[in-house]
């Protein structure tokens, strides 16, 4: 155990976390979504919610700031207007760890399976709601 770090943050997945570079990206996807079992790149959180997840990884994980979109969502029933509770707690999430408003990009579904495909990391969570996928693009941390 360490202090000030989420336990469900797996030694696995703080290895994933460190190893990636500035501008990689991390999936954190729902339970039902497609996934190979055999890609190295795959990280399991079966029974954790998406936004517990989600929290725990923004707490060590510093978001790429200086592009105008770093976090990705699937479009939801072919109506990119359309944000399920699912978004709006990712949305959560993501505003109280930057401490301000950052937007989920509706990406097509085909579009957003390819950017899973090219992540840095793939984490598994257990959440069963629909569309309960979201990208994020690392970023770097400054100087002192």
């Amino acid at each position: 155990m360490l202090k000030l770090i989420d336990p469900i943050l797996s030694p696995e997945l703080l290895y994933a976390l460190r190893a990636m570079g500035h501008r990689h990206d991390i999936a954190v996807v729902d339970a039902n979504f497609p996934c190979d079992a055999g890609d190295d790149r795959l990280i399991r959180l079966d029974g954790v919610s998406g936004p517990h997840a989600l929290d725990a990884i923004l707490g060590v994980f510093p978001l790429e700031e200086r592009e105008p979109e770093v976090a990705w969502r699937m479009i939801a029933e072919n109506d990119p207007a359309k944000i399920l509770p699912v978004f709006e707690d990712y949305g959560a999430s993501l505003r109280k760890s930057q401490g301000k408003p950052v937007e989920l990009t509706a990406v097509a579904p085909h579009d957003f399976k390819d950017r899973v495909r090219a992540a840095h990391t793939v984490v598994v969570t257990g959440e069963r709601r629909f569309y309960g996928s979201v990208i994020l693009r690392k970023g770097a941390i400054p100087p002192q």
